[in-house]
């Protein structure tokens, strides 16, 4: 066999690794949710959708951030996108309520009616399954480092970016991401 075949073999081969790769990734849509009110919901309800995930709190620099939550979801929901909001407390403890002053506070606040989800761990002891998925599987991999991280999720259940808390909902280059995910 000539060294050029060989080499192409090769190719093949480890491009054939990297699809399998790709296609064993773990879709962060699986398992049972309890949302605000305390309904169980299967995440798998939402593969089909274009999903915004993303660590909410009440105290924070970024809360502000509801309202462009709010706005994306009301703009694109028609579209197939759906926004789901898990409250967490990892962060400066800024999340201290219960599910009903969070549910009370996103609602006479913000107006929130994208679906919130009851107060989880995000980050160290006790993650959640969702974000201990989310964070070993999104690129780049790690730690959510703060509130407001926003994972977006392609309509197949795979996630297709990660944005940082500094990266508002009405951020170009995200709205942009959002609308080329419901467009495929």
């Amino acid at each position: 066999m000539s060294l050029d075949k060989v080499c192409m073999l090769f190719a093949v081969i480890a491009l054939g690794n990297v699809f399998a790769s790709v296609a064993r990734a773990e879709s962060p849509l699986t398992g049972e949710m309890k949302t605000i009110d305390g309904k169980a919901v299967d995440l798998a309800s939402y593969k089909g959708k274009v999903v915004v995930i993303v660590n909410v709190a009440s105290r924070c620099g970024y809360t502000g951030q509801y309202a462009g939550l709010q706005k994306l979801y009301d703009s694109y929901k028609d579209k197939g996108l759906v926004v789901l909001g898990f409250p967490a407390n990892e962060f400066g403890a800024q999340e201290p309520g219960s599910d009903a002053e969070i549910a009370q506070f996103c609602s006479s606040k913000y107006g929130v009616t994208f679906p919130m989800f009851s107060k989880i761990v995000v980050k160290g002891a006790g993650i959640a399954p969702l974000y201990k998925t989310l964070t070993e599987s999104a690129t780049p991999a790690g730690d959510v480092k703060w509130n407001f991280e926003k994972f977006l999720i392609g309509k197949d259940g795979t996630i297709i970016g990660r944005y940082k808390s500094g990266v508002g909902p009405d951020d170009a280059a995200f709205v942009a991401a959002v609308e080329a995910a419901l467009a495929k």
